[in-house]
């Protein structure tokens, strides 16, 4: 297991490092100059050619691209992240509040996506082709086609306006994360709970499910086994749970004022702030890679046969 773990974590390195530098380039990719996006940022009246190459020289943007690329990745490896155009203030002193905003909501959110699928999953898969199946399925697809904003809107009209029983925004008590959490596990659920529920029927219909019941397992000793081999399967899916919800909060932080990282990206975007943008990409992208070998590390574990095959 630890030869296993120490090679998918070499594989790691490169793939970080080429992800880091995709991600500082973003700035390249703009038809706007940065140096004149901190002009305008500063209420600089009128923004001449010479004062734009003086802007790029105290930026550092006029030296070649791999040595700026090098001195920042070694800054960001420090969680310093450069000083953003339009406040002035360190990145990080704005990225790690809205990122803890966000992992909370983030956290919560994944945790209950996973109780609820492995739950319907069960259900869904032992009554298959009978009304609680159907009726699951049904309500879940259905749910799952809403738009997220306008799921959001109902059920700030309804609850919120109407019955006056939740804040519309913030995070100032637990009834703040009723409504951004059920937005999101309404989206999700009805994903990673027909996971669960393919692997289960199909673990229902394997051969050592018929021998258990012919050497006289009892039924609930069975179906802890097939539960067991079903979530081995949704182990990856479940690892990446986190993460995608992580990057996915943007609507829903922006629909109920959640000040998270969805809701700083946003206003960095319109505002052309590169720095955070690029802070903010590479968080993700990162969380995502380290997610990701975090699930084939822990599926590793459970299914030995995957190591050799490694």
């Amino acid at each position: 297991m630890l030869g296993y773990a120490f090679r998918r974590i070499v594989l790691v390195v490169p793939l970080l490092f080429v992800i880091s530098f995709l991600t500082f380039i973003l700035n390249g990719l703009s038809p706007m100059d940065p140096a004149e996006v901190v002009l305008h940022a500063q209420g600089v009246p009128v923004i001449t050619d010479e004062l734009i190459a003086e802007t790029r020289s105290d930026l550092g943007m006029d030296r070649p691209l791999l040595v700026r690329y090098g001195d920042w990745l070694i800054t960001c490896l420090q969680l310093d992240f450069g000083i953003s155009f339009i406040t002035g203030d360190p990145v990080w002193s704005l990225l790690g509040p809205a990122l803890l905003n966000t992992l909370k909501l983030t956290l919560v959110s994944s945790f209950f996506i996973i109780l609820l699928s492995i739950a319907l999953g069960v259900v869904c898969a032992l009554k298959e082709g009978k009304w609680p199946d159907l009726s699951i399925r049904s309500i879940s697809f259905l749910l799952t086609s809403m738009p997220v904003y306008w799921l959001a809107a109902l059920l700030i009209g309804y609850f919120s306006v109407k019955l006056d029983l939740l804040p519309t925004s913030g995070m100032n008590s637990l009834g703040s994360y009723v409504l951004p959490v059920a937005v999101i596990v309404v989206g999700y659920v009805g994903i990673y709970f027909r996971i669960i529920r393919s692997s289960m029927l199909s673990n229902l219909n394997a051969d050592y499910v018929l021998y258990g019941r012919a050497c006289g397992m009892t039924e609930r000793s069975l179906i802890l086994k097939v539960l067991r081999n079903s979530l081995q399967v949704a182990v990856s899916v479940f690892g990446m749970a986190i993460p995608i919800v992580l990057g996915s909060t943007v609507v829903v932080e922006n629909m109920f004022a959640w000040p998270g990282l969805g809701t700083l990206t946003v206003n960095s975007i319109l505002g052309r702030d590169f720095p955070i943008i690029q802070a903010y990409v590479l968080v993700l992208a990162v969380a995502f890679v380290l997610f990701n070998t975090v699930s084939d590390l822990l599926n590793a574990a459970v299914n030995p046969r995957l190591r050799k095959e490694f």
